[in-house]
């Protein structure tokens, strides 16, 4: 399939209970972010931002990989030095988010389908040749009255696999992301019937494609009761019908499973996800993927101001060693309080 080891790449990242930092908002979407802390949204304060985690001693223990996105794949650190080898320099693997974002879908109205396999093959060529070893393409799934339907799911899992195809064939490991909302007043028991429909979807789209599942990562929600919904479930619930929707869709195969935190306060994504590893022993590793649940603390923190960069620093370090210590089945509440 490639001239690289996928599998060892793939298992790297989530090793001894490393994850993967998604640093890959697009420029509209970290202007958002900014927003909140009153910084403007210009290349170098995302440069600065960026290379404020990525030159946080010591956070190679807690990530495997980093996200990136296409403008910061290519960016240099004040000094001078490529952010992708800032990274390197931690033992943290450069990945590239490389879809192009959810567009209506065709005659499904309220769905949508991720775009940007045109020209994907030669995209990945040189994300390859700026340092990329893994990249990352997201399918959004809606839970609503009549939706998803049968025809946005099978969509979204043609283009994961064909992606993931791409991506192997150019030596880089893909990060399949389905991502079934938090948005709407569902319950547990439906996003587990729609989580399930879409992993079997994707799986079955996998093997069409000849994707090696021992070369590629799986980014999946997790089974969580709608943000609006009347009463949302609790943590060993959530734990316990997760594992149980994996189990069901998910082939021993894959060497890692990485979760988004879709919405999830910090806490709460680290408290699911420790809850999970307790169950154990799983034929997986399950670690995090997380954005927002990794980020928020330390980006309030940073405020975009020079003298807040150890501060800053601090709070994300704090956050990934949390991470770590639920991928392994070891956090506790008082490891928050002591900090």
């Amino acid at each position: 399939m490639s001239d690289r080891d996928l599998k060892a790449i793939a298992e790297k990242i989530v090793a001894d209970g490393r994850g993967v930092l998604a640093a890959d908002e697009s420029t509209g979407t970290i202007k958002k972010r900014f927003d909140q802390i009153g910084v403007d949204n210009t290349e170098e304060n995302r440069r600065d931002y960026r290379e404020m985690l990525f030159r946080a001693a010591g956070h190679g223990k807690y990530t495997g990989g980093v996200i990136l996105f296409d403008e910061t794949l290519r960016q240099s650190a004040a000094d001078g030095t490529p952010l992708v080898e800032l990274l390197r320099a931690e033992d943290v693997v450069p990945g590239i988010k490389v879809d192009q974002g959810a567009k209506p879908l065709a005659g499904a109205p309220e769905e949508t389908v991720t775009e940007g396999l045109d020209g994907l093959r030669e995209r990945f060529a040189e994300y390859r040749g700026l340092g990329a070893d893994f990249a990352k393409w997201r399918a959004v799934i809606k839970i609503g009255a009549d939706i998803p339907s049968d025809y946005c799911i099978d969509a979204n899992a043609h283009a994961l696999a064909r992606y993931a195809a791409l991506s192997q064939e150019a030596g880089i490991v893909p990060i399949v992301e389905p991502e079934v909302l938090m948005d709407g007043d569902h319950d547990l028991a439906r996003c587990q019937e729609v989580t399930e429909d879409t992993l079997d979807a994707v799986f079955n789209a996998l093997y069409r494609q000849r994707v090696e599942l021992e070369g590629i990562l799986l980014k999946p929600n997790m089974v969580i009761s709608g943000q609006d919904a009347s009463s949302r479930a609790g943590v060993q619930d959530v734990a316990a019908a997760t594992l149980a929707t994996l189990k069901r869709c998910v082939p021993s195969a894959v060497p890692g499973i990485v979760f988004l935190s879709g919405g999830q306060s910090e806490e709460e994504a680290t408290e699911h996800l420790d809850a999970m590893n307790r169950m154990g022993p799983l034929p997986w590793k399950l670690s995090f993927s997380y954005g927002r649940a990794l980020q928020q603390s330390a980006l309030k923190a940073w405020s975009g101001k020079t003298e807040n960069v150890a501060a800053g620093q601090r709070a994300y370090l704090h956050r990934a060693r949390m991470n770590w210590a639920a991928a392994r089945g070891e956090w506790a509440a008082e490891m928050e309080k002591a900090a």
